[in-house]
């Protein structure tokens, strides 16, 4: 005879609960490898030791250069690195070890809210960006844990940066000996549409041109920047390009 319904339910629901409980207490037997690369000495062994006073994490440190941590994490395993005392920060340092030790999870320690520091830092890498000076102990505690997990730290301040940046488009500034723009207003709209990866037809369509217009546009563009494609040219606004905000984009010539 089956067993009952509502008995097989209670036996799932409780191997259930007896997983979730092993992966919990797993979770607690595993603490986080947190790795600090600071500059100052000094503030490093401070951090350390007040780091190494909570039972969750395993703490290391070594300078911050990127032969250090390169040395170090050849050898030994971190969840997070917490880059910290140079000013301005060395986003360097973020883009390598995002592109070399993937697995590791980046803070910057920072002083302020600077927009432009935020912004370098997550295009660099960084997994989150702790205000050293203005938040408790606990905060960062609860930092290192958070991005441990996968997840972002940023503040609403921070979070705001991000929209922001996110709703910019890159424009092309070439100017001549005089520092006049040798660019219309309607060939950068042009410039900063191919660079987001629109085809001819799709940028006609943004800026209610046609296709051929387009094509005129490009080529009078190629030659006052002096280059012969595309490539070249989504290539030179990265390079070369500021931001504006999306709201400049439309119809406006």
């Amino acid at each position: 005879m089956a067993p009952p319904l509502s008995g097989m339910m209670i036996s799932v629901k409780a191997k259930n609960l007896a997983k979730h409980a092993r992966a919990a207490a797993a979770s607690k037997a595993q603490p986080v490898r947190v790795l600090i690369a600071d500059s100052g000495p000094l503030q490093s062994q401070l951090l350390a030791r007040a780091l190494k006073s909570r039972r969750d994490f395993q703490v290391s440190a070594v300078a911050q250069k990127t032969t250090a941590l390169d040395a170090f994490l050849q050898t030994n395993r971190a969840d997070v690195a917490l880059i910290a005392g140079s000013n301005p920060p060395d986003f360097g340092l973020l883009r390598w070890l995002r592109i070399a030790h993937p697995n590791v999870a980046s803070v910057l320690l920072a002083e302020d809210n600077d927009r432009e520091l935020v912004i370098n830092a997550l295009r660099a890498g960084a997994r989150g960006i702790f205000l050293f000076a203005q938040e408790p102990f606990r905060m960062l505690c609860k930092c290192i844990s958070c991005v441990a997990r996968g997840e972002m730290w940023l503040n609403n301040t921070q979070t705001k940066y991000v929209a922001e940046a996110l709703s910019e488009v890159p424009t092309l500034r070439v100017v001549n000996s005089n520092g006049r723009s040798l660019l219309t207003a309607r060939e950068e709209q042009v410039v900063a549409l191919v660079a987001d990866g629109l085809s001819n037809r799709q940028v006609a369509g943004e800026l209610g041109l046609s296709e051929h217009t387009i094509k005129k546009y490009l080529l009078r563009i190629f030659d006052k920047v002096g280059i012969s494609s595309r490539v070249e040219l989504v290539l030179y606004a990265m390079a070369h390009g500021s931001n504006r905000p999306a709201e400049w984009m439309p119809g406006n010539a």
